[in-house]
């Protein structure tokens, strides 16, 4: 059946817009930062606690306000950052960490409480990014803004791919009116390690599709942090830069921390995490083991064999096990000709060792030096043992 006139008249004014692609003009990525920040698009940050994502986003403001240096050294433009946190208090947290990365101050916008007719509420990115952008007609200059957790813009389900994406849409519009970065800053779901670095931002797999480039964070063993390019769907993928976290004196009796930024990496994210995670993971598995030998053998000695099996049904390797026994202070003895070896822990007071096979930690350059009191005790002890079975060296003349 033909459409009525009417109905035609209707579809035209409320139709799709169809535009030939001829039409539309191409324009470069206007990045930021090339391959990791660009103007108009979502970005997300996310990593587990303790890794120092919100200090290393507030490192990238900074760089900002300042038109300085990325970690790869090329030049930032200057620009305006707008920052909300639901999480973090400015005047004792956002501002000194601002500082200590040596923010420009006047460039930084903190998100406020939401004026209302009744009284003033917290900032709602949910409800508020309408009247946010009221608010900022007056800059023309907003670079950058953050979203700290982003997960608070979502009013609904943040499970919910649908609602998700509904949800981020205003945030993701407002960048692009603004022509500035959004970064939202994540975390990752617990007992995600070793997953795709995309799938462990925490709540609906929209997170991370949604975005442009998703960057990640991670902590390794010996205290380094890095942070990863995870995804871009608008320029490369994968590699990184190390970073540490140091507490500076900013004056007034405070202390704050920055981001120091190190070498460039090489590999996927999902690589790079990979190899820091696991040295943290072997990290707390053998000062687990340390905490499990010493309660063992808080009894005394045990035969070797007999720790070997406690620590199978313990669920630690024995190469684990091993490892941590330099750590808990045991020790490693036979008690004669064909008897089995035995660990115990070292108690230098009462059961000196007499001629370890290998140095003491405490001993050498990082410890103390000299035989102890015990020591030489002992030393006499076995003198006069090898005395009374071979004789003096008189007696041989």
């Amino acid at each position: 059946m033909s459409a009525t006139i009417e109905e035609q008249a209707r579809a035209a004014l409320d139709g799709v817009r169809l535009t030939p692609a001829s039409a539309i003009r191409c324009q470069p990525i206007r990045w930021l930062w090339p391959g990791w920040l660009a103007r108009g698009k979502l970005h997300v940050l996310a990593g587990a606690p303790g890794t120092g994502k919100t200090t290393a986003a507030l490192a990238l403001a900074a760089t900002i306000t300042r038109g300085g240096r990325w970690p790869d050294g090329t030049v930032a433009p200057p620009g305006r950052v707008l920052v909300w946190s639901g999480e973090d208090d400015p005047a004792d947290t956002l501002v000194p960490r601002l500082r200590a990365a040596g923010a420009d101050l006047g460039r930084v916008l903190i998100v406020g409480d939401t004026l209302t007719e009744e009284e003033p509420r917290p900032f709602d990115p949910a409800r508020d990014i309408q009247a946010l952008e009221w608010q900022l007609d007056h800059y023309d200059d907003v670079a950058l803004l953050i979203a700290d957790p982003v997960v608070s813009a979502v009013s609904g389900d943040s499970h919910k791919n649908t609602e998700v994406r509904r949800a981020l849409q205003p945030l993701v519009n407002l960048g692009q009116r603004l022509d500035c970065a959004v970064l939202g800053i994540s975390h990752f779901s617990k007992g995600s390690a070793g997953r795709d670095p995309i799938e462990r931002v925490t709540g609906s797999i929209a997170f991370g599709a949604l975005a442009r480039v998703v960057l990640v964070t991670a902590k390794g063993e010996d205290g380094d942090r890095l942070l990863a390019r995870a995804k871009s769907n608008i320029g490369p993928d994968g590699g990184g830069y190390r970073y540490n976290l140091e507490q500076i004196d900013i004056g007034g009796g405070m202390e704050a921390s920055r981001v120091s930024w190190g070498e460039a990496l090489e590999g996927t994210a999902r690589e790079l995490l990979g190899a820091a995670e696991q040295q943290d993971d072997e990290h707390v598995e053998q000062r687990d083991a340390v905490d499990w030998l010493k309660e063992v053998l808080s009894a005394g000695p045990m035969p070797v064999k007999d720790v070997k099996k406690q620590a199978d049904e313990a669920g630690f390797a024995w190469r684990t096990v091993q490892r941590a026994m330099r750590r808990a202070g045991v020790d490693s003895r036979r008690g004669g000709f064909g008897q089995p070896a035995t660990w115990r822990l070292c108690s230098r007071a009462s059961e000196p060792t007499v001629a370890p096979f290998a140095p003491h930690p405490e001993s050498g350059a990082t410890g103390a030096t000299g035989a102890t009191d015990a020591t030489v005790t002992d030393i006499a002890a076995m003198r006069e043992r090898i005395l009374a079975r071979f004789g003096s060296a008189d007696d041989d003349r």
